[in-house]
């Protein structure tokens, strides 16, 4: 008996995919396909690990333990000039900083140098939302008693960290649009691959099916 078969969903759903990659991925004319295949594949191959973030990150983690030692002994000079509340805030952010700043520098040096997303992203995060505002609190607020080999090491561990997130901030973006690239090109090549799978290379059909009824190949002859 005729075999009856639409392909119509098969069909609109490569179409959509493939208008959605060609519309993400790059807005060119064909006469650029060309062009745009060479900075697609120079774009994948490219190392996107971001130098200046890797130097800040390593004479960072050189810098540190002078930061904090610094810290302590300031700390320890100035202790008991200090209201109850400042002494419990200062011991407390200078813990925490410490401890966050261990993980910190892992995160950026595996999210920069494997080019890791999450890992740089929890970088990022931890830089901006806490680092960021207590260094800002231990330079700004008069009422720690603020020493000047103190202000000194503080503002140069802000600068630092400034710098950090300016720099990873540069390095997410870069491995973002790198990670979209590949996810479109792949989208592209399972379309292309599926496209020209199911089609005849005679009358550009799929394999035993039509959307008309196909007859026995010996009438075709008679």
């Amino acid at each position: 008996m005729p075999v009856f078969y639409s392909p119509v969903a098969e069909n609109l759903q490569m179409g959509l995919a493939y208008m959605g990659g060609s519309v993400l991925t790059n807005n060119r004319t064909a006469d650029s396909d060309f062009t745009r295949d060479q900075e697609d594949a120079s774009v994948v191959n490219e190392l996107v690990s971001h130098l200046p973030l890797q130097m800040l990150l390593y004479f960072n983690m050189f810098y540190f333990p002078c930061w904090w030692f610094s810290s302590v002994f300031m700390l320890e000079v100035k202790f008991h000039h200090l209201a109850g509340y400042y002494q419990a805030l200062l011991i407390t952010g200078l813990v925490l900083v410490t401890l966050i700043e261990v993980i910190r520098l892992y995160l950026g040096y595996i999210g920069n140098l494997k080019e890791k997303v999450p890992e740089l992203a929890a970088f990022w995060l931890l830089s901006f939302m806490f680092q960021l505002p207590v260094l800002l609190f231990f330079v700004t607020d008069e009422g720690i008693i603020i020493l000047p080999l103190e202000r000194a090491v503080h503002s140069l561990y802000l600068l630092f960290l400034l710098a950090q997130i300016l720099a990873s901030f540069l390095a997410l973006r870069t491995m973002t649009r790198k990670l979209t690239l590949l996810f479109h090109l792949r989208q592209f090549g399972r379309v292309e691959n599926l496209r020209h799978a199911r089609l005849s290379p005679l009358h550009g059909l799929p394999y035993h099916r039509s959307v008309l009824p196909i007859s026995p190949s010996n009438d075709l002859y008679r």
